[in-house]
């Protein structure tokens, strides 16, 4: 069991109980708005257990979603102990919450992720600074590491434009192309239709493609320049 998943459990008994319902302008209830009623999957089930005090059940469910929140969390924060944190503060209040899920409604996954969600832009919304990290050192350039450390430029590259877009493109980027949600899912846990999440992806899209072309410039300008 990961770090995350321990500090949970050791946290049971401190965390505050959630909140009647989970929106954008803080922390999340467990209870899901969708009225329709649909058969209970293993999460339901696990739930069940939960809510008549099983921790094994706790146990299996955090198992099954903590690793896929925390990638979730870790993208829209970039702060690994921010990241850890969300996710440990939403799973304790699922132990504080036990009996109330209201099984049949929304996916508990839906619900997780829209949770993880608004409190990851919660905390991107207050003011921080940050301490400057010393760069690591580099190792000899060997063709192995040149193409590691390209790759690596890269996928930094790509995420410092996912970063600079607004926070609910960001989010439908993630959602879409990392956590591979289709659009009908992002539109439950963003709490919006499909049509306004296309119509996000579009425009999250074509701001991507300016910012990777201007640094694609700025780049060639780097090494042409006298």
């Amino acid at each position: 069991m990961s770090l995350v998943a321990a500090a949970a459990e050791a946290r049971i008994t401190k965390a505050p109980v959630m909140t009647e319902r989970d929106g954008p302008d803080g922390p999340a209830g467990i209870n899901p708005m969708p009225a329709f009623r649909r058969p209970p999957d293993a999460d339901d089930l696990l739930l069940r257990r939960i809510g008549h005090g099983d921790e094994t059940a706790f146990r299996e469910l955090v198992e099954r979603h903590i690793d896929r929140s925390y990638a979730l969390a870790l993208r829209i924060l970039q702060q690994p102990a921010d990241a850890e944190d969300v996710v440990q503060e939403t799973l304790v209040k699922i132990w504080n919450s036990r009996g109330s899920w209201e099984e049949g409604r929304a996916r508990f996954s839906t619900w997780l992720y829209r949770v993880v969600t608004n409190r990851c832009l919660d905390l991107r919304r207050q003011p921080r600074t940050e301490p400057i990290e010393a760069a690591p050192e580099v190792a000899d350039a060997q063709p192995d590491v040149l193409t590691a450390l390209q790759r690596h430029e890269v996928s930094d590259l790509l995420q410092r434009a996912i970063d600079r877009l607004p926070d609910q493109q960001r989010v439908a980027i993630i959602l879409s192309y990392f956590d591979d949600l289709s659009n009908s899912e992002i539109a439950e846990v963003m709490e919006t239709t499909v049509s306004a999440v296309e119509s996000l992806l579009k425009r999250g899209r074509q701001a991507l493609r300016k910012l990777l072309n201007r640094a694609e410039r700025d780049i060639r300008q780097s090494f042409t320049d006298d």
